[in-house]
């Protein structure tokens, strides 16, 4: 189901999921991304809501290590920042 998400930034307009783990600290910002990823079909993308330097340096670095597409990163003032990945063939 596509979501818009023009809310969370305006230049990211539609992605097949948002996850939002600003909540979450590593290594679980990592496990609940792969795992959104994993329900994706090749090609889908996710649009992952996150917290904090250590997550939004490794979120993209693991994706693009799995063979993931990182399409979009961007960091607010207030420290959340969103990944737009794309998932790979695998």
């Amino acid at each position: 189901m596509k979501k818009t998400n023009a809310d969370l930034n305006p230049s990211v307009t539609i992605a097949d999921v948002v996850l939002d783990v600003t909540a979450d600290v590593c290594p679980m910002t990592f496990v609940r991304t792969r795992l959104a990823l994993d329900r994706l079909p090749t090609g889908g993308t996710l649009l992952v809501v996150a917290k904090g330097a250590e997550p939004l340096a490794n979120i993209p670095a693991t994706a693009r290590a799995q063979g993931h597409a990182v399409l979009q990163e961007s960091r607010a003032t207030d420290g959340t920042g969103r990944i737009l990945l794309r998932k790979g063939a695998g």
